[in-house]
């Protein structure tokens, strides 16, 4: 089993989700078209799973699309179309979104520190986590279509973990960790505000997210049905 992850930016990879699957014997292989040297994956060599990660300051609403969008969009399609699992990060939940009929909301860069509640019961296969730590960077916001089963609300209501059949948005990166932030900070001449104390406490949750993990990890192996 092999998993197609899309990478829109050096900094910004699985992260912690990497031993998750590594720990399964689930194979990944990323794709990183943004240096120019390795194609988007093809429709064809999709077959366990695609991941789109996020992508930093790229958008999706107009303001600072990220140039494989259309690609993208196209791509995620495919899978929906074939019912292959899909797994959606900040970016990849937007591009997820507008793929099955949802659209972005134009935002700007966000880096934010907060909590998700779950709203459906039993979500995950009843391993979603009834309260856990969720971090937001992103430019835009990937909203829903209306098919889409809202499974985690954050603190302002916005939809941050949603479900569409075997397709999943997170609108926070679940496996985030603090030197990936750091990177993007350096990556990108642009970044949010408020940078210092926003990594303070992304460093006072990072074991809260780790924790988290566990559990919503065998949920997300669960339903995708990448178990052995």
């Amino acid at each position: 089993m092999t998993l197609q992850v899309v990478q829109h930016t050096s900094a910004e990879f699985l992260g912690l989700i990497e031993d998750h699957l590594e720990g399964r014997s689930i194979r990944f292989q990323y794709c990183r078209p943004f240096t120019g040297k390795v194609p988007m994956p093809k429709p064809g060599s999709i077959g366990d799973g695609l991941i789109l990660l996020g992508g930093g300051p790229w958008g999706s609403a107009g303001a600072r699309d990220v140039p494989t969008l259309q690609e993208e969009v196209a791509l995620a399609k495919v899978c929906l179309e074939r019912s292959i699992p899909i797994l959606g990060i900040g970016l990849g939940a937007q591009i997820l979104s507008i793929a099955a009929g949802g659209k972005p909301l134009s935002a700007p860069l966000e880096f934010s520190v907060g909590r998700a509640r779950r709203t459906v019961p039993g979500a995950l296969g009843g391993y979603l986590p009834e309260e856990y730590p969720i971090v937001i960077y992103m430019r835009d916001w990937p909203e829903p279509p209306a098919q889409a089963q809202v499974l985690s609300r954050d603190e302002a209501g916005r939809a941050v973990l949603w479900q569409l059949g075997k397709a999943l948005g997170f609108a926070a990166h679940p496996g985030l960790k603090v030197a990936m932030v750091e990177d993007l900070v350096m990556e990108f001449e642009e970044s949010p505000q408020s940078i210092e104390p926003g990594l303070a406490r992304l460093r006072a949750v990072q074991r809260n997210i780790e924790d988290a993990l566990v559990p919503l990890m065998t949920g997300v192996v669960h339903l995708m049905g990448w178990m052995h």
